[in-house]
């Protein structure tokens, strides 16, 4: 899984005016969780550069090193995050407003990923079945660190009445 990184400016303000004003400068306001237990830091970041994050391979479950305009984070420490949640406009499709929240990089998360299909089953070509993809996406538990991008599922020696079950899924550093 890819790293990557976003800078931020911390926010003093609130409200609809002023997310409005944020959003015309070319920032988006966002909301930081779990920095200190129980507060929250409302942040504004480029939303440029959160689009990029977010059509990238890995997606949602990118985990974001975010950086202060200024090159300090708060309390000078590495600040990761993951996407928690994300508002797009419904007309033109822009980022409205973003949550991150921060993860210990020595504690399993819970993320969904997708699952991608490798080959061509035999069933398919030999006996004229279909492939029928019903889980396109798992939830697995892993450390934030060892995040797939996507987990890959071989599915050529499948012949007709055949299937993958999740139990069948490779699980190394993975739970399911």
């Amino acid at each position: 899984m890819a790293a990557a990184t976003l800078k931020f400016e911390k926010r003093e303000t609130r409200g609809k005016n002023e997310a409005r004003r944020l959003r015309a400068s070319g920032r988006i306001p966002a909301v930081l969780y779990g920095a200190e237990k129980g507060k929250a830091f409302e942040i504004a970041v480029d939303p440029k550069a959160l689009l990029k994050i977010l059509h990238s391979e890995s997606g949602v479950n990118t985990l974001i090193g975010l950086v202060a305009h200024d090159g300090l984070s708060e309390a000078g420490r590495d600040t990761r995050v993951l996407v928690k949640e994300y508002q797009l406009d419904p007309i033109d499709h822009k980022l409205l407003h973003a949550d991150f929240y921060q993860v210990a990089m020595d504690k399993m998360l819970t993320v969904t990923v997708p699952v991608a299909l490798k080959g061509e089953a035999k069933g398919v070509k030999q006996q004229g079945g279909i492939v029928d993809f019903v889980n396109r996406e798992v939830e697995i538990e892993v450390l934030p660190g060892d995040i797939p991008e996507n987990i890959t599922v071989d599915i050529s020696e499948l012949m007709l009445n055949q299937g993958v079950r999740v139990r069948d899924l490779p699980t190394e550093g993975v739970k399911w």
